[in-house]
């Protein structure tokens, strides 16, 4: 049973490892409140960015790699 867990896990770490090298971060909009006086409320949307280094990639992908094959070379 562990065998196969982890095999998955590795599997997933693969595709994430992947996924993160190739696209290496994301942008989203968030509503800020700029002023907040009684009734009178102003806000503005912000754009936030969320990047991370390719290198983390690479290394959660031979992670992956590192434990698919050894799980999968490993006897009952």
């Amino acid at each position: 049973m562990y065998k196969i867990m982890n095999k998955t896990i590795g599997l997933i770490l693969i595709l994430v490892g992947i996924t993160m090298l190739v696209w290496t971060g994301f942008s989203y909009t968030k509503k800020e409140k700029i002023i907040d006086a009684g009734p009178i409320q102003v806000s503005a949307d912000r754009q936030k960015t969320v990047n991370w280094p390719p290198y983390f990639g690479g290394i959660i992908l031979v992670v992956g790699v590192f434990m698919f094959v050894a799980y999968s070379k490993r006897k009952k």
